[in-house]
């Protein structure tokens, strides 16, 4: 039998973005389900475009080095454009998020360095063990990109039904000529985004808050 609706309500609601987890590695056949689960999601004419490019142990602990160091020297160049600008409710919902996290981990309005600082927790992995760089054939552009969202979004999900915490980064993809370099991914393939994942931590207080979600009559549009 399917799971029921409330079920997966639950796993929906179960689900958070983790930013800061224990060192305690994943063991591989958990991964391995979950991304046995995460690739039966649909995908446009079942190209199922995505590619996962998985670290553990020291090649975990040699992107987080790359990352920071990058981070340090800054120039962002993403595969995939980012966002021209939020507005409206979009930077509502952006700014709320931002707050709600900084007032959770103790940053004040006006604290730069306290900001900067939470904001490089990006480029740490969060400390997670593990991450996964997912990227999709350039050929096949935003629906490529549009089905590789689909498929993240399944891999948070079956990871928290595995007990795993996770958390989608675009930030990570941001320093998309150094992942091709460092990951040997070709060129062919645009970087989409990065998911650190791995047991989070109870006790931190970045993992003490969660986000709020529209009501339905703030996006959907009844026809009737």
């Amino acid at each position: 039998m399917p799971p029921t609706l409330p079920e997966l309500n639950s796993l929906f609601a179960a689900r958070h973005s983790c930013r800061a987890f224990l060192s305690d590695p994943v063991p591989r056949t958990v991964i391995e389900q979950i991304i046995e689960t995460a690739q039966k999601v649909p995908s446009w004419c079942n190209a199922q475009p995505w590619k996962l490019t998985v670290t553990s142990g020291a090649q975990t602990e040699a992107l987080r080095g790359e990352l920071l160091r990058a981070a340090d020297a800054g120039g962002h160049a993403p595969d995939l454009a980012f966002p021209t600008g939020y507005s409206n409710e979009y930077q509502d919902r952006r700014r709320t998020c931002g707050w709600a996290l900084y007032e959770a981990v103790g940053v004040i309005k006006g604290d730069r360095e306290g900001s900067a600082r939470q904001m490089r927790q990006n480029f740490s992995l969060f400390d997670a063990p593990h991450c996964a760089i997912i990227s999709s054939p350039a050929e096949l552009g935003p629906y490529g990109a549009m089905d590789c969202g689909g498929f993240v979004a399944a891999f948070t999900l079956a990871a928290r039904a595995a007990g795993v915490a996770s958390i989608p980064q675009a930030a990570v993809a941001s320093f998309a000529p150094m992942l091709h370099q460092h990951l040997g991914i070709g060129k062919d393939r645009t970087i989409l985004c990065a998911i650190s994942f791995g047991y989070g931590n109870p006790n931190h207080a970045a993992n003490s808050f969660r986000t709020e979600r529209a009501d339905l009559d703030d996006f959907v549009d009844w026809q009737d």
